[in-house]
């Protein structure tokens, strides 16, 4: 059995102990970790648009010669292996670590392609029940993954008392 478990900043704990609870002893562990290359992007472009013009070699004697989208990509890259790193030490078995960059949902769901179990946590509204609770890239992730999904809270789920109004079908 092969379980799949995205660990994101913020809900990666929650992953991971469903992990230790979910997935039987001999199951192949993946953690896996995304870097989104959205706002690096972002960076390139900018500075491409603003300094690529007048310094088209990008070795400016002005301190303008490094791309930052660059450093943003070295930056995430690190705090990707850290975060697999403290998630690997907690998850207390052997696992395996990926490490993949680009658009977070489709890189998710691609990586969880011949997984038995992806495991994920609801990255929306925590505050109440209902479809909010699922941020943009985890909607996606439930409506495309080519295998059974674990959706857990990344903290006690709130009560019944939050459901929203049945709705007037008079």
């Amino acid at each position: 059995m092969a379980v799949v478990v995205w660990v994101a900043e913020g809900t990666w704990r929650a992953c991971v102990d469903a992990a230790r609870v979910h997935a039987p002893p001999d199951a192949e562990v993946v953690l896996l970790h995304v870097s989104d290359r959205a706002v690096p992007g972002a960076a390139h472009g900018a500075f491409a648009g603003l300094m690529g013009r007048r310094h088209p070699r990008g070795d400016h004697a002005d301190g303008w010669g490094s791309d930052p989208g660059s450093r943003m990509e070295e930056l995430a890259d690190a705090a990707g292996h850290r975060l697999l790193d403290v998630a690997a030490e907690h998850l207390g078995r052997p696992c395996r670590r990926v490490e993949r960059a680009g658009r977070t949902e489709r890189e998710v769901v691609a990586a969880a392609e011949g997984a038995d179990l992806l495991v994920l946590a609801r990255d929306g509204d925590r505050t109440g029940l209902g479809p909010r609770s699922l941020g943009p890239a985890a909607r996606f992730v439930v409506d495309h993954a080519p295998c059974p999904v674990l959706l857990v809270w990344p903290g006690a789920a709130p009560g019944t008392a939050t459901l929203p109004p049945e709705p007037d079908r008079r």
